[in-house]
């Protein structure tokens, strides 16, 4: 028994997978170096697996060699991996949305999907790690497909998005006016910002100009919607020089947190002047009806700019 070789070879099996390849694989790792040391040094001694070892390479570069051409997902279940993955995420966020407005707390749905009770801001930050587990339940799923010797016929959903046929919407000359008018609307809101601490202004009448909101509620809101629309104005501004969905992808992630951000000002004391109850609860519910659907456009796109940067990872 040599130790040295059996260490190396025991190192260079933490990279393989399946018992029965790995058994073949360093059994013949093991024949190849016995015999190179008989045959360049004359004998099997310790000594001479130490030397033939060193220059068999480290132990994670043999693994490569020996399984290169062997991927974890075969190349026709890629497709697969991201249609599923958003099919999955599609129903995760239904779920993640009933529970934040209809359920309030948390619920099961067996076996495998556990939604906590949380609020709309929670909710946003939850979303991303409901994607990353979604997308790792899709890969050990196909992994195992992969590495199985049964044949699996999967079904092909129609219901999910499809990237291969989803064209960058939006022309140059679209994009170039899209810019002009959002560098405008972001300027103008900062000018107010500058003057009156708010743009969220009323004018009734020829008398001034009056914060809708209370101070604090009105620089909050102020600085989010300022902020969204910085965002539109830079990512528009990339889009001209670069067509990549990371631009998207940052666009849209950034877009989410600060949506979740109108949830942290309390609706009921943003408003200026005495409004009646009844109205605080009307204007309450109708702003986060507003904020939850635009959430969910911005987390459509969200999905899609990472699924479409997966798809060309994969393409690479």
């Amino acid at each position: 028994m040599f130790e040295k070789l059996e260490a190396y070879l025991e190192e260079i099996s933490h990279f393989i997978s399946g018992p029965e390849e790995r058994k073949e694989i360093l059994s013949e790792i093991r024949s190849h170096i016995l015999e190179k040391a008989e045959q360049e040094f004359g004998a099997v001694t310790d000594v001479s697996l130490d030397q033939v070892i060193t220059a068999y390479g480290p132990a994670r570069r043999v693994a490569e060699k020996y399984l290169d051409g062997r991927p974890i997902i075969a190349p026709a279940l890629k497709r697969f991996l991201f249609r599923y993955t958003a099919l999955l995420f599609a129903f995760h966020f239904a779920l993640t949305v009933a529970a934040v407005v209809f359920v309030k707390k948390s619920f099961i749905f067996f076996p495998i999907l556990y939604v906590p009770s949380m609020g709309p801001f929670e909710a946003l930050f939850y979303l991303p790690t409901a994607f990353l587990f979604d997308f790792g339940v899709v890969t050990l799923v196909l992994y195992l497909i992969t590495h199985g010797k049964k044949e699996v016929k999967l079904p092909w959903p129609k219901l999910s998005v499809d990237l291969d046929e989803a064209k960058p919407s939006g022309r140059t000359i679209g994009r170039i006016i899209g810019l002009v008018v959002m560098t405008t609307l972001t300027g103008a809101a900062l000018y107010l910002y500058a003057r009156f601490g708010t743009i969220f202004l009323i004018k009734l009448g020829s008398g001034e100009y009056r914060p809708i909101f209370t101070p604090d509620a009105g620089q909050w809101y102020s600085l989010i919607l300022i902020g969204l629309w910085a965002l539109g104005t830079i990512s528009l501004a990339l889009k001209l020089v670069t067509s990549s969905p990371w631009i998207d992808a940052v666009k849209a992630g950034l877009s989410l947190v600060l949506l979740g951000l109108v949830f942290r000002q309390p609706a009921d004391t943003a408003l200026a002047g005495r409004p009646s109850d009844n109205f605080v609860f009307w204007l309450q519910l109708n702003l986060t009806i507003i904020v939850l659907i635009i959430c969910i456009l911005v987390a459509v796109d969200f999905v899609k700019a990472l699924v479409r940067i997966g798809r060309r990872q994969l393409a690479k």
